[in-house]
C-alpha cells in the first residue's frame, strides 16, 4: 500500500504568518486607550454618584460646633446662598445639636467685612447669642477656611463638627474638614438657589465632581472666597 506524498519537503516546515510589529503595537495601544477611558469613566461616574449620594444625607448628630461655610457677602449682608446656610445652622443650634456656631470665610480686596463677620452679625440679628458664635475670618476658599477652623478648634480644645453647606458641596467640604484634622460630618441645606431646579443641581454636581477629583489629585482647592455659586 502506497503512502501519500507529503505536501512539504522533508527539510521544510509550514509557514507561520506573524502579525507585523506595527499592527501588534497599534492593537495594544488601542486596548490601552480603551482601558484608560473605561477606568476614567468609572472614576468620574463613581465620584459623581458619591457627590449625589452624600448630598441627600443629613448626618446631624451632637457635636462640638456647627461650622457654616462662607459664601459671598455684600457690605456685611450675606448673599442668598450664604443666608440659607446660616439659617440652617441656626436651626441645628436651636435643636441642641451643638453649643457653638462657627462662621467662616475671609474677605475680597476692598471688602469692609469678612464672610465670617457678616455671618456672625446675621445670626445675632436673628437672635442667636453672640457668645455662641465664633467668626473665623480667614481663608479665601473652602480648604483654607476649614484649615483655619481646624487650627481654632485645636486651640480652643474641641474636635467634632457638623459642616453646613449646599448639598452638592457637602462631600468635598466634609473630606477637606477631615483631612484638616476635624472629626466631621455634613448637614446640607435643603432650600435656596443651589437646590431650586434640576438643571441647577446637575450643573453643581458636575462642578463638584471635577473639584473633588482635582482635590484628591492635588490636595488643593479650586474655588475662591466670595463665590456665590455654592462652591465656596
Amino acid at each position: 500500500m502506497s503512502v501519500p506524498a507529503s505536501p512539504y519537503h522533508r527539510d521544510e516546515a509550514p509557514t507561520v504568518r506573524l502579525r507585523p510589529p506595527a499592527r501588534r503595537r497599534a492593537a495594544w495601544f488601542t486596548r490601552l486607550v480603551a482601558g484608560a477611558l473605561l477606568l476614567a469613566a468609572l472614576i468620574v461616574g463613581g465620584t459623581a454618584f458619591r457627590v449625589w449620594q452624600v448630598a441627600r444625607v443629613d448626618d446631624r448628630r451632637p457635636v462640638d460646633a456647627v461650622v457654616v461655610l462662607g459664601a459671598a457677602q455684600y457690605d456685611g449682608e450675606p448673599s442668598s446662598i450664604f443666608a440659607w446656610r446660616l439659617r440652617h445652622a441656626q436651626v441645628l443650634y436651636e435643636e441642641g445639636v451643638a453649643p457653638l456656631i462657627v462662621t467662616t470665610g475671609g474677605s475680597a480686596v476692598g471688602d469692609a467685612f469678612t464672610e465670617a463677620q457678616a455671618g456672625r452679625d446675621y445670626l445675632i440679628e436673628r437672635g442667636v447669642p453672640a457668645d455662641a458664635i465664633v467668626a473665623v475670618g480667614e481663608g479665601s476658599d473652602t480648604l483654607r477656611s476649614l484649615e483655619a477652623v481646624a487650627a481654632r478648634a485645636e486651640a480652643d480644645g474641641w474636635s467634632t463638627a457638623l459642616v453646613v453647606s449646599d448639598p452638592w458641596h457637602s462631600l468635598r467640604a466634609r473630606t477637606m474638614a477631615r483631612d484638616a484634622g476635624l472629626e466631621a460630618w455634613s448637614s446640607p441645606t435643603r432650600s435656596g438657589p443651589a437646590v431650586q431646579t434640576r438643571e441647577t443641581q446637575f450643573r453643581y454636581i458636575l462642578r463638584e465632581t471635577a473639584a473633588l477629583l482635582f482635590y484628591r489629585l492635588t490636595h488643593a482647592s479650586v474655588d475662591t472666597g466670595g463665590d456665590d455659586s455654592g462652591l465656596g
